[in-house]
């Protein structure tokens, strides 16, 4: 268990995926371009083998902001796509409803 001010620490924001593109020798890997409204980051996601770039491209999703950054495949990813998994589906998390690129969940 985590207190509410754990809790607190994560940053979770909507982010527009720009750009897809696949890493060159990964299965795995996509290197999304993501605008959060007033920065756009790069978040290296092992989400390929769930969709394509076409389902991910031109839609806002929900990400993590406030990780240190991590190398993968010789790649920097600033954050992280929140997804829910069950039984081998994976399910990316989404707002409902369009709003501003980096608003901040709560």
């Amino acid at each position: 268990m985590i207190s509410i001010d754990d809790f607190k620490k994560v940053e979770l924001r909507v982010g527009f995926v720009e750009s897809v593109e696949e890493i060159k020798g990964s299965k795995k890997l996509y290197k999304l371009k993501v605008n959060f409204g007033e920065e756009t980051r790069q978040i290296v996601s092992g989400i390929k083998e769930y969709y394509n770039p076409e389902e991910l491209q031109g839609k806002q999703f929900v990400f993590v902001t406030n990780l240190e950054p991590a190398k993968l495949m010789g790649e920097i990813s600033e954050g992280m796509i929140l997804a829910a998994v069950d039984k081998g589906i994976l399910s990316l998390i989404k707002p409902e409803k369009n709003v501003s690129n980096g608003t901040k969940l709560s």
